[in-house]
């Protein structure tokens, strides 16, 4: 080998290096496979004057090669490259797995020219070079480039080269298709664990999994089985509706009929032929017979809400139905027999209207066979994140927005007692998102009355002291003093609880009745420091 040729392949090995060093560099955005590849190719133009490099892969039906990344091609000549297994060129090193070297591709009947990409090239200036990409011992494509030199060039070198990089993309590939794998079984997962998640803290399409809601749960698939008449009694918005029809669709009467009726929403003769249904003629406007709410409800569920609201009249009416399940339509003589579980609602104490003669003592016997109490969102906190977050979701895509919750949010709220419970919860987060001006909701947007409530929503300690009144024969000059407001009053009341027990917050929560997290929220928001 002359000088000239040895400096000549020292030069070429030095740049092999190089691009070798480039590509190698590349390993870490292999999960972004066409973006990698497609630097790879331009590695081979850039630094070894490959042209129209294209790597070409066996596609998913693994009938064809097709082009999968190239430089120096166009969109439509990328389209174009597709071939069969035993097509061309391509077919050639495909079916082999060896390389295949054209001196001059005009020359070469094999040479397709599919993607017409060399047609204003000089015919006597065109090389190619194919090797095959093999992985774990199976050809899954092929990598070419062109080279512009004349015949006489020995294309050694330049197969030893691609071959070693068909070795690498080959890793790419097999790396690219363990990350696609494994992002498969993550998604999987999440999958499988939101549907848990949705089965623990979703249960019965109601939200909570608090010790208090499990207690729910329980009860709701221990009773749902019987026919046994059901009491739910609770606060208002505390979801009776939500557990009355898990009860329910958890029961053999899941396939009939599920009827509600809120007994306060109508006046005494309206909600008698809303319940019994009425004749033709019956009353003044009856021009059709119509059919009742216990009828509708045959063999199924009947949902009394408000049943604390029904009129004596009709509760004795109810109670035959109950003992019974017989009835006759308003105006009617015939006496109609229906199938029906009742399910009962009231936020009222029963028992105390019954003292007042205000409901059926017989009735409330006769509906109070399985009563269920349902806690009040002040006594199942834990619950209240879940919340936010389903209804902030919620709310999100009716209105077609994307906010989120600070934490000072989040904590405010989660302390707040929600006289309205759940009910009060869902329309407050509505109000909030379509009135928001920013993509973070704050406590500084919540109503006045939550931020800055009246003395008697106040924890009894944080309440200012009430003076003793003064007898009228006493001597003694009281000066007016100035009103001090009752953010001032709580805030010395914090305060002065931190200065006794030296600022340790936990023991001023204690002293004040407060959770530490109360705490910590109060002075932030007075802006306390111990000195």
């Amino acid at each position: 080998m002359s000088v000239e040729e040895s400096s000549k392949a020292t030069i070429t090995s030095a740049l092999e290096v190089q691009a070798l060093y480039k590509i190698v560099n590349l390993i870490g955005s292999a999960v972004h496979l066409d973006t990698a590849l497609s630097s790879i190719l331009k590695i081979l133009h850039d630094t070894l004057r490959m042209e129209r490099a294209t790597l070409a892969l066996l596609d998913e039906s693994g009938l064809h090669l097709s082009i999968r990344a190239s430089y120096g091609l166009s969109v439509e000549e990328e389209q174009r490259g597709v071939y069969g297994l035993s097509e061309g060129i391509y077919g050639q090193v495909f079916s082999t797995a060896s390389p295949f070297v054209v001196p001059d591709v005009h020359s070469e009947p094999l040479f397709l020219n599919r993607t017409g990409a060399r047609a204003k090239i000089s015919k006597k200036t065109i090389s190619f070079i194919g090797v095959p990409v093999i992985l774990t011992g199976v050809t899954v494509g092929v990598l070419s480039v062109d080279r512009l030199f004349g015949s006489d060039v020995s294309f050694e070198e330049d197969v030893r080269f691609l071959t070693v990089l068909a070795a690498l993309i080959a890793q790419f590939l097999n790396l690219h298709r363990a990350i696609h794998k494994e992002r498969e079984l993550l998604v999987q997962e999440n999958l499988s664990l939101k549907e848990k998640l949705h089965g623990r803290y979703h249960r019965h399409q109601i939200i909570g999994q608090s010790k208090a809601m499990q207690e729910v749960y329980w009860n709701i698939e221990r009773v749902a089985p019987s026919v046994a008449t059901v009491l739910l009694l609770g606060e208002s918005g505390t979801g009776k509706e939500l557990v009355a029809r898990a009860v329910h669709d958890a029961s053999p009467r899941k396939d009939r009929p599920f009827i509600k009726v809120n007994c306060a929403a109508l006046p005494e003769n309206l909600l008698e032929s809303e319940l019994f249904g009425h004749e033709k003629g019956a009353f003044t406007g009856a021009v059709v017979a119509r059919v009742g709410r216990f009828e509708q409800a045959d063999g199924g569920t009947l949902f009394l809400d408000e049943i604390g609201e029904l009129p004596l009249l009709l509760q004795a009416k109810l109670l035959r139905v109950l003992q019974e399940q017989q009835f006759e339509r308003l105006g009617g003589s015939r006496t109609l027999s229906v199938d029906v579980r009742i399910i009962a609602a009231t936020n009222i104490n029963l028992e105390q209207a019954v003292a007042h003669g205000l409901f059926r003592n017989d009735l409330y016997y006769r509906l109070n066979v399985v009563p269920l109490d349902l806690p009040p969102l002040r006594k199942r906190r834990d619950d209240i994140p879940l919340l936010l977050d389903h209804f902030l979701r919620a709310s999100n895509k009716r209105n077609e927005k994307s906010l989120r919750m600070s934490r000072e949010f989040l904590d405010f709220l989660t302390e707040y007692d929600w006289p309205g419970n759940v009910r009060e919860l869902q329309n407050l987060v509505e109000r909030l998102v379509i009135l928001a001006a920013s993509e973070v909701l704050r406590v500084e947007e919540l109503p006045d009355y939550m931020v800055k409530p009246e003395i008697g929503n106040i924890p009894p300690a944080l309440r200012p002291a009430v003076s003793q009144p003064i007898a009228m024969h006493s001597q003694v000059t009281v000066q007016p003093q100035a009103r001090k407001s009752l953010r001032d009053l709580e805030r010395e009341q914090v305060e002065s609880a931190l200065i006794r027990n030296g600022w340790v917050q936990s023991r001023a929560a204690r002293e004040l009745g407060l959770t530490q997290r109360q705490m910590g929220y109060r002075i932030k928001k007075f802006d306390l420091q111990s000195p």
